[in-house]
């Protein structure tokens, strides 16, 4: 982006609500079923089927609205969204225009080491449309197929104000907001399946310019990384459009990754073309006093309230407490792993490093949320004790969380039959010191003369001819004593 232009971008973000009926209908929510099998007659709007609104929807949009500060409407109202789509079975879509049920509100997080925060518009509730599936075989020939299965499912549509001013703090809001939805239960948060999606609006405007540029919609984005690509790449389109003299068209577009570019879709519709009406078969939701007081009791620890109560009590850097509560299934797992531990700051930063470190990397290359790995909060306390008791190295304790990560087991008992007990007899490390200098003199001589970065070297034969099992402490203070300096 060139210096003169400033970007401004809203999110609209689609969050699937994780209730095992639809908004209006008694139909499964369950994914992946075969196509066009949980659709039902209130689904598709057919003669006679009248809708009933999901108090279970309802309760998870005052769950989120409590957990971003917003006014919860102790009245709101459903409407008609009238417009015509191959997977839109009704004609219309049952949604919340004029009152919603969360108004206002802010999402914080954390972006370039400070807490930034997004102030949102609102949210409101509304039904899933169906999916149009591409590249299916019809009678020999390519074909479109339309799968209703989707049709009705419950969404919460949450609407950010055009406050940010970069691809990179975008996807980082999208991010937070995702986390805290899956923190807050009311989403499984499942990006692959649609469960959580993102409609950016972006313009462009001269810095110091006080009216917005004319914006395009690009929809559906399920990637944060592709939410990035695709905002750096529409910015830079409008920027070049302006300056060629060219107007920027108001309209709806859609990120191709593989080309790394933005389309045309459809016109940008507004308000008016949707015809919106208030939908006649449903009454005001109402949601009481009595029943906001209750959610706000159930609701859970917040992810910033906990990240600032690592970082005050536990005296993790704000790094590492936003690593951990980016995950409420993390945030968990290091609040069990520390308890077994004993608490306090330094087992807190113990606990953390592995979790930030070994264990994400395993989390990542096998894409397993914390629930699902075979070493639990206990066993990691235990490996942390045998390490701090010398009984295994670092990388014996390496070797023992992946082996616990993938297979589960008894930490000691690994130990002793993986052969990973960690080597401190001074005898035998000297040996093997002995012998490492013996075999590599011209090294000797040359870090003798003042090449003192072939000390990494002489640990590393070391800890090779001691099959990795070594005492880093008594290693190091031998080499050192017969190396001289010591």
């Amino acid at each position: 982006m060139s210096s003169p232009w400033e970007i401004v971008i809203g999110l609209e973000t689609h969050v699937q609500l994780s209730t095992a009926s639809k908004m209006f209908s008694d139909a499964p929510t369950a994914f992946g079923a075969a196509p066009n099998t949980q659709a039902s007659a209130v689904d598709l709007a057919l003669p006679g089927a009248l809708p009933v609104a999901n108090r279970a929807a309802v309760e998870r949009a005052i769950r989120l609205g409590l957990a971003v500060g917003a006014t919860i409407a102790p009245v709101s109202v459903f409407a008609r969204k009238n417009y015509f789509y191959p997977d839109l079975p009704k004609g219309y879509q049952i949604s919340q225009f004029e009152i919603p049920v969360v108004q206002g509100g802010h999402v914080p997080f954390l972006f370039n080491g400070a807490v930034r925060q997004v102030e949102l518009t609102r949210a409101h509730l509304e039904e899933d449309a169906g999916k149009s599936v591409h590249g299916i075989s019809f009678e020999g020939q390519d074909a479109t197929g339309i799968d209703l299965n989707r049709a009705g499912t419950p969404l919460l549509e949450v609407v950010s104000e055009p406050v940010m001013r970069s691809a990179a703090e975008a996807a980082a809001y999208a991010r937070a907001l995702h986390a805290l939805v899956v923190w807050l239960d009311i989403c499984d948060g499942n990006l692959q399946e649609g469960s959580f999606r993102c409609d950016a609006n972006v313009s462009v405007m001269r810095k110091g310019a006080t009216q917005y540029g004319t914006r395009a919609e690009i929809k559906n984005m399920n990637s944060f990384r592709y939410l990035k690509q695709a905002v750096d790449y529409e910015a830079r389109r409008q920027v070049e459009l302006v300056e060629a003299g060219q107007p920027v068209v108001q309209e709806t577009r859609l990120y191709d990754p593989a080309r790394g570019e933005t389309r045309s879709m459809r016109s940008k519709e507004e308000a008016h073309d949707y015809r919106y009406f208030p939908e006649p078969d449903l009454p005001p939701v109402r949601v009481g006093e009595a029943l906001v007081a209750r959610m706000r009791a159930e609701q859970p620890e917040l992810p910033r309230a906990r990240a600032a109560r690592y970082q005050g009590s536990l005296g993790l850097s704000a790094q590492d407490a936003g690593v951990l509560v980016g995950d409420g299934g993390l945030a968990d797992f290091f609040d069990a792993a520390l308890s077994a531990r004993g608490g306090g700051a330094e087992a807190a930063k113990k606990v953390a490093n592995w979790l930030i470190g070994e264990l994400s990397r395993l989390a990542n290359e096998t894409g397993l949320p914390p629930r699902a790995w075979k070493l639990t909060p206990a066993r990691l306390a235990e490996v942390l004790g045998l390490l701090d008791a010398g009984t295994v190295n670092g990388a014996g304790a390496k070797l023992l969380v992946e082996e616990l990560f993938r297979h589960g087991g008894d930490p000691a008992e690994l130990v002793r039959r993986r052969g990973l007990a960690q080597v401190s007899d001074e005898g035998a490390i000297e040996a093997a010191v002995d012998a490492v200098l013996a075999a590599s003199p011209a090294e000797v001589e040359r870090h003798r003369s003042g090449k003192k970065d072939l000390t990494g070297f002489f640990v590393g034969q070391v800890m090779k001819a001691l099959k990795g099992k070594g005492n880093p402490g008594v290693v190091n203070a031998l080499l050192k004593k017969k190396l001289g300096g010591g």
